[in-house]
């Protein structure tokens, strides 16, 4: 079976258990998942099975979209409410001081990476030094937050709406924001409500994968994910050429195309330059 599998991620899972368990259900090794999610998080994991997992590497720079809620005047050594308590502050904090301060993290912004985190140093996992009880100096990374919308106030939290780029720590963008306005805060709870072109809307209970007795029915084809693309049909010589991995003639603007066979099968991802088409990735099968 070949195709992506969006997956309503339950909380306490980890993105790998869950492709370790679904593995067992499409009756293959070959899966991959785009996005990592923390243990504690939800929502959308979409899994590559087969041939999709040609797919993956381009979804590592997708934008992602996120709900969270921030707890002000809470500080944790996670930046999240799992963590150790650090400090506890009193809040009062007017609605204008916490737009001025959302619109503060808006754009290209720098983030320093938090230590409980998978990325290595010297080659290290920061979160294992942390476990430790060791720091070290992390140098921060930019990034961009497309979308930074307040949802809902409560008494001592924000609901919060985020649209960002890839390498974003939304735990680390609490802990910043909390700082901001000078009480503190860390990650209450997270749920990805988007990645790339999928919503929740379209992702399905992982427990109703782990269930069923008709996984296939639940893939997508590989081709959705390049659903913003422009669509088109290559001639019999032009296929030929791109199962060869030549590059051809086409009278096409310059421009990201998803290139289809007359049967209508997904064979590439493919560019166009000066009326040169020639492949990005292709799909077809070998």
């Amino acid at each position: 079976m070949d195709g992506i599998v969006i997956v309503d991620k339950p909380q306490n899972w980890t993105s790998q258990d869950v492709t370790a368990r679904l593995r067992r259900v499409f009756h293959t090794r070959r899966i991959g998942h785009g996005g990592t999610l923390d243990p504690m998080a939800t929502g959308v994991l979409p899994i590559f099975v087969g041939r999709a997992t040609r797919g993956v590497e381009f979804f590592e720079h997708a934008e992602k979209t996120y709900e969270t809620v921030l707890r002000l005047g809470l500080t944790t050594d996670t930046e999240d409410i799992t963590g150790a308590v650090l400090t506890e502050t009193p809040v009062s904090v007017t609605d204008e001081q916490i737009e001025a301060a959302l619109a503060a993290f808006r754009g290209e912004i720098m983030q320093v990476p938090p230590m409980y985190s998978a990325l290595k140093v010297n080659g290290q996992k920061l979160c294992d030094l942390a476990r430790k009880g060791k720091t070290v100096e992390r140098q921060p990374r930019p990034i961009t937050i497309h979308e930074l919308t307040l949802l809902e106030r409560g008494v001592n939290t924000l609901r919060l709406r985020v649209r960002c780029s890839k390498g974003t720590y939304i735990r680390t963008l609490c802990k910043d924001i909390g700082e901001e306005l000078g009480c503190g805060g860390c990650m209450e709870s997270l749920r990805r409500v988007s990645a790339g072109e999928y919503t929740i809307d379209e992702a399905v209970p992982l427990q109703e994968l782990l269930d069923t007795t008709q996984a296939a029915k639940y893939l997508r084809s590989v081709d959705t994910m390049f659903r913003n693309y422009p669509a088109v049909t290559l001639t019999a010589n032009q296929e030929i050429r791109c199962r060869n991995g030549n590059a051809f003639s086409v009278k096409l603007p310059e421009g990201t195309f998803r290139a289809y066979s007359q049967s209508g099968e997904f064979l590439m991802l493919a560019k166009v330059e000066n009326g040169v088409m020639t492949t990005i990735k292709s799909f077809f099968a070998v």
